[in-house]
């Protein structure tokens, strides 16, 4: 799997990369191939306490995956950008398995 992971308005630690690459990277238990990840960290400049945003995109073959969560912090909102992706993949999975 190809990796973009990019983090906008900060510097991330190396702990933060390794479990976003660990955590996208167990979603091909439910879809293969992936051909790639477009991981991107933000850090949201506003007076809100929910400033950071991650936003994940899965290239596959035919039509890529989407998902963004905005939260207090990083690790809640990729848990939630991958549950959005999983339930997409899992979706997509059982319309081709219907078109057999």
């Amino acid at each position: 799997m190809k990796w973009d992971i990019q983090t906008v308005g900060f510097h991330a630690k190396d702990e933060l990369m390794e479990s976003t690459k660990e955590r996208v990277s167990k979603l091909e238990k439910f879809y293969n191939p992936i051909i790639g990840a477009e991981v991107y960290l933000r850090l949201e400049y506003d007076d809100h306490k929910e400033n950071k945003r991650v936003s994940l995109k899965l290239n596959i073959p035919g039509e890529d995956v989407f998902a963004e969560h905005q939260s207090d912090t990083f690790e809640h909102s990729l848990n939630e950008a991958v549950e959005q992706v999983k339930r997409q993949l899992l979706k997509k999975k059982e319309l081709e398995r219907s078109h057999r």
